[in-house]
């Protein structure tokens, strides 16, 4: 399924914005793409196995809150970071 990315996570993925990646789940496309793209997972999921604060991951149009939701072949899967720091 397809994957877009925020500009911070396309260091992993040589620059691009989109990749593709499989998994009937969440946690399964999450660790399909470390395998492709070494570090990317510890950089969307924290050490307990649970989505970062400052990420926001979308499935479709809704917002993903656990690792054990189930994905379609078709699903286009949105990784969104929020801005912080500034004065």
């Amino acid at each position: 399924m397809k994957v877009y990315l925020p500009t911070h996570l396309r260091s992993y993925t040589g620059q691009r914005s989109e990749v593709m990646a499989d998994g009937s789940t969440l946690a399964e496309l999450l660790s399909d793409l470390d395998r492709q793209y070494p570090g990317f997972r510890f950089r969307v999921i924290n050490e307990q196995d649970l989505i970062r604060e400052h990420i926001k991951i979308f499935i479709n149009q809704d917002q993903a809150r656990d690792l054990r939701t189930t994905l379609r072949p078709d699903d286009e899967i949105q990784i969104i970071c929020a801005l912080s720091g500034g004065s």
